[in-house]
């Protein structure tokens, strides 16, 4: 269906445009250099002849593709993000590309002697004899998220280079700042005008998922109090010790490197300290919403003890939701589930219906009215220096849009449309 050495030569093109966000700038998008991408698809999307094409004040980009039947069918999209993430460098990206992958180890990089192991990434395996795109060792790939971008714009261009395929009117949208937890936040749900949509994000092949953790994030400041050390005595309080107090009173086995499947977990994923003053960043997950209720409250129990136990108000915390598991927005519209799956079925995938360990744009936009399961786009070891996309899972991600675009558009659809 798509010409493989095209979607390589799209997607190397992406992936060598530095788009990492900063989640600790307040502009949209977050960072200067994500325009330089949004435009360069703006282009594209332009001259390949999809229809209203705009790129907001924002950086979303968004596009039409008319339908080509004379029936109502739904007007359905499909959503990438086209940022990485800050938690590694995205900077001078230079993938390599193994042909005819042999199932032995890949060497990244030599001089570092960093290694791509199947003995530790066992994935691999599954892509023997197929075309792997790997990182040099030093960067990311950023096949988060544009691997699915890439995939989107192969499937528009196929179906605008072949309109014997019937299809309805599609929408697509790029977005900004997903990686942060905020490439949602200014998506115009009633511009895009879409029934449902799809989000091209997930990992491996296969993979299709409609549950994602509640979330929030959650800083924690303990507060000390410094004097001199050599007459510290009795009057000294250290702030980082209560800090570890706190850390090592919160369930240890309820972290990520233990949790699984619908597991929860508190996350310490930052520490900034000294004897006045120790802030902790955690992030708390949990698929189930009363659970996910029962950790925040856990945190400020916990706060309220230990400043019992210190006769003073010397730990505060404060928690804010970041999004909320899609499954209740999406469960009622399950056909939208349905479709994607069949699609999937109908090219030869085999679906992997799953929780999402972590968010997607989709949860926040089934919450502002657009349901939006998830999709796979392909790629492994997402966020740092082993990430690797299989050409192969990308081709078949082109092949199930295309396949959910013509279910749709079916005029007597076996699904409750």
């Amino acid at each position: 269906m798509t010409n493989k050495q095209e979607l390589i030569d799209r997607f190397l093109s992406y992936v060598k445009i530095d788009t990492q966000s900063d989640e600790n700038s307040d502009t949209t998008p977050s960072t200067e250099k994500q325009w330089d991408l949004a435009n360069k698809l703006k282009d594209e999307l332009q001259a390949m002849g999809m229809q209203e094409v705009i790129i907001d004040e924002n950086a979303y980009v968004m596009a039409t593709l008319p339908s080509n039947v004379d029936h109502d069918v739904p007007v359905i999209g499909f959503v990438s993000h086209f940022d990485t993430t800050p938690d590694f460098s995205g900077t001078n990206v230079n993938p390599q590309i193994i042909e005819n992958y042999d199932g032995k180890d890949i060497v990244l990089n030599k001089e570092k002697n960093i290694i791509l192991s199947p003995d530790y990434f066992s994935d691999l395996l599954q892509y023997k004899g197929q075309t792997i795109i790997t990182t040099d060792g030093n960067t990311l790939l950023g096949a988060d998220d544009k691997a699915g971008i890439t995939e989107i714009m192969e499937a528009m261009k196929y179906l605008i280079n072949n309109p014997q395929v019937k299809h309805g009117k599609i929408r697509i949208c790029f977005t900004p700042d997903e990686e942060i937890g905020r490439g949602a936040h200014k998506f115009d749900v009633e511009k895009f005008g879409a029934e449902w949509a799809y989000t091209m994000d997930g990992s491996q092949v296969g993979e299709l998922e409609y549950e994602n953790f509640n979330a929030a994030g959650a800083v924690v400041k303990v507060s000390g109090k410094s004097v001199h050390p050599g007459y510290a005595k009795d009057k000294m309080i250290n702030s980082m010790y209560i800090a570890m107090d706190y850390i090592s009173s919160l369930p240890r086995l309820e972290t990520p490197e233990h949790t699984e499947d619908r597991q929860g977990f508190f996350h310490l994923n930052g520490i900034e300290g000294d004897v006045e003053e120790t802030t902790l960043h955690y992030i708390i997950r949990d698929h189930d919403r009363e659970h996910f209720e029962a950790r925040k409250q856990m945190m400020e129990d916990l706060a309220r003890e230990i400043c019992s136990q210190q006769e003073r108000d010397c730990v505060t915390v404060e928690i804010k939701d970041q999004y909320f598991n899609m499954r209740e927005k999406v469960e009622p519209v399950m056909h939208i589930v349905d479709i994607a799956e069949e699609a999937m079925k109908q090219v030869d995938v085999t679906p992997i219906i799953k929780p999402i360990r972590g968010g997607t744009d989709g949860a926040q936009l089934s919450f502002k009215g657009l349901p939006c399961p998830n999709i796979f786009a392909g790629g492994h070891n997402f966020h740092g220096k082993y990430e690797y996309v299989p050409v192969e899972s990308m081709q078949k991600a082109v092949e199930v849009i295309v396949k959910i675009a013509e279910i749709t558009a079916e005029k007597d659809s076996r699904f409750k449309i």
